[in-house]
């Protein structure tokens, strides 16, 4: 079982950046896969950036490579996600996602095996 908990949402400018925080609870934080992924209103949700348990892999989704940079702290059981950037249609509620590194599988892992999801911070981008 794992919690987690995102913050660092706000309001920012075009061309702004933030850095998003979810801080993980569980038995073995390290032990999970960590995801981050974005829904905007009337929109389906999107996979933005996923990172391994040990931090040695990462994936992004095409729109974010280059502007998004997802890293870990397993020390700190948090995950991170820098926006840099920032574009009008970034605006969504970001969510940060677990899932059991001991699935194994596909890289990244699909939707369905992320089980442990946070309750989403705003990120509003202005123009």
């Amino acid at each position: 079982q794992v919690q987690v908990v995102e913050s660092g949402g706000g309001l920012v400018q075009a061309g702004g950046s933030l850095r998003l925080s979810c801080a993980a609870s569980g038995r073995t934080f390290s032990a999970y896969d960590m995801g981050w992924f974005r829904q905007a209103p009337g929109k389906e949700r999107e996979f933005v950036a996923a990172i391994s348990w040990s931090g040695g892999s990462t994936y992004y989704a095409d729109s974010m490579k280059g502007r998004f940079t997802i890293s870990r702290d397993n020390a700190k059981n948090t995950v991170y996600l820098r926006l840099n950037s920032l574009k009008p249609e970034d605006t969504a509620v970001y969510y940060c996602a677990a899932r059991s590194g001991v699935l194994g599988g596909d890289w990244p892992p699909p939707l369905y095996d992320y089980r442990y999801w946070g309750q989403g911070t705003q990120v509003t981008v202005s123009s």
